[in-house]
């Protein structure tokens, strides 16, 4: 996405950030595959894994989930039912999608999971930056 937004010059528009919804992988930098993946494609995959927090549910106004599981952890991390609102599945912003998909976790798989997990989320990106451009003014 951050890629996307640069593409598009709406860096200072669009705030964006990352998280989890378990502690197991905190202050960890991304999986060397996924940055790969990324290189190849001229996206820098960098950050450091942070877990999801309350105020996260204010500050924000979409909490994307990359699977139904994750979806199901952030309804119930929400403070409150305005916050419940705010979740949505990432694939559901891809028009070409299946209903209800998940993004696949690569990191246990071999060959191409991470092209492929890259693939599936440029197409949800740019879904869900039109979708941003037709309900809030950029």
């Amino acid at each position: 996405m951050r890629h996307l937004l640069e593409d598009e010059q709406l860096t200072t528009q669009v705030e964006i950030d990352s998280a989890g919804t378990g502690d197991w992988h905190v202050g960890e930098p991304p999986d060397r595959r996924a940055k790969a993946a990324g290189k190849r494609r001229g996206i820098d995959v960098n950050g450091r894994a942070r877990r999801v927090l309350a105020t996260d549910f204010e500050y924000f106004d979409y909490v994307i989930a990359m699977d139904r599981l994750n979806q199901r952890d952030l309804v119930r991390l929400a403070p409150n039912a305005a916050g419940e609102a705010k979740v949505a599945l990432f694939r559901s912003f891809d028009p070409d999608s299946p209903h209800d998909a998940d993004v696949p976790d690569p990191y246990y798989g071999e060959g191409d999971g991470f092209k492929t997990v890259l693939d599936i989320c440029e197409a949800a990106c740019r879904g869900l930056l039109r979708h941003i451009r037709q309900n809030h003014p950029l």
